[in-house]
């Protein structure tokens, strides 16, 4: 099991930048894929970006291609996400997810979530 904690939200201009961290507890990190999901006020929650547990492969959605960067360090539990060239769509509470040893973008198939954190771009 893993316990996942989200930091570094917070209002930012469009254009400007905001970089997401997410701690995870427990010893076996290195073995979960980790994802960023968002969810803005009134929308569903979507699938942002993905990385698989020894970081060599990522998936991006087209939304954040280009603009968002996912990385990882299993040697201190985190997930970060740099997000650059934010526009005023970016707005919602950003998840970062885990799932044991399975390649997916599905949010169905991630079994730990955490609590979210508020990104808020104003125009």
């Amino acid at each position: 099991q893993v316990q996942l904690v989200e930091s570094g939200g917070g209002l930012v201009q469009a254009g400007g930048s905001l970089r997401l961290s997410c701690t995870a507890s427990g010893r076996t990190f290195s073995s979960y894929t980790m994802g960023w999901f968002r969810q803005a006020p009134g929308k569903e929650r979507e699938f942002v970006v993905g990385i698989n547990w020894s970081g060599d492969s990522t998936y991006y959605a087209d939304s954040v291609k280009g603009r968002f960067t996912i990385s990882r360090d299993n040697a201190k539990n985190t997930l970060y996400l740099q997000m650059n060239s934010l526009k005023p769509e970016d707005t919602a509470v950003y998840y970062c997810a885990a799932v044991r040893r399975r390649w997916t973008v599905k949010i169905s198939e991630y079994n730990y979530w955490g609590q979210g954190t508020q990104v808020t771009v104003s125009s």
